[in-house]
């Protein structure tokens, strides 16, 4: 079976199983999202959820975020983990958002990764959900879960992202990703993948 055959399976198995193709994150609007999927590295998107309304409600938008003491942001995210990497990207973000982009967050991956800590795993996000393009969020569900599948044999994110660019249908590649990253967490597990319960176990080469 070719591997845009596997691709096309597989998004039809994951559209039944999760209808609703949806971020964990919480957010209102564009500078949130940012800043909570910058949250979200190496932590839980269960904690970054409870952190964040704290420190939205304190800083509303990116001229506050670049008037912020980063001390007083690090208090705030300290239980997201790397907090005081964060708090600083998070206030040289809206300093670079107020000066080049008049507050508001761009809409390419191109200009949205300049950012001070934004990669294209983020921008591809935000790319997706809030501006509706085609996008390819690889975290570690899809490397890991595109590869038993026999979509690729790569480690490196963006080698990933540009194969899977070529095999997904451009309208479905967002969703494809939220709901891979639902399903590695419901049952294709790193540890241990419960494949007779798997909504691809048919054509899946790792259970093949």
């Amino acid at each position: 079976m070719r591997k845009k055959e596997i691709a096309a399976l597989a998004v039809e198995a994951l559209k039944q199983e999760f209808p609703q193709a949806v971020c964990s994150l919480e957010y209102k609007d564009p500078l949130q999202l940012l800043i909570a999927t910058r949250l979200a590295a190496q932590c839980t998107d269960a904690r970054v959820n409870m952190v964040t309304p704290d420190l939205f409600a304190k800083y509303k938008n990116a001229q506050d975020f670049a008037n912020a003491e980063i001390t007083e942001v690090e208090d705030i995210i300290k239980s997201c983990g790397l907090y005081k990497t964060k708090a600083k990207s998070l206030v040289e973000m809206g300093k670079v958002l107020v000066e080049k982009y008049n507050g508001q967050v761009p809409d390419t991956l191109e200009e949205l990764i300049k950012l001070p800590g934004i990669g294209r795993k983020t921008a591809n996000l935000v790319m997706g959900d809030v501006y509706g393009k085609p996008a390819v969020v690889v975290d570690t569900h899809c490397i890991r879960i595109t590869h038993r599948l026999g979509l690729h044999n790569e480690k490196d994110q963006k080698k990933i992202e540009f194969i899977l660019r070529d095999l997904l249908p451009p309208k479905e590649s967002n969703d494809f990703c939220h709901r891979i990253v639902l399903h590695g967490r419901k049952t294709c597990t790193a540890r241990k993948p419960m494949c007779e319960q798997c909504c691809m176990k048919e054509f899946c080469k790792k259970n093949i």
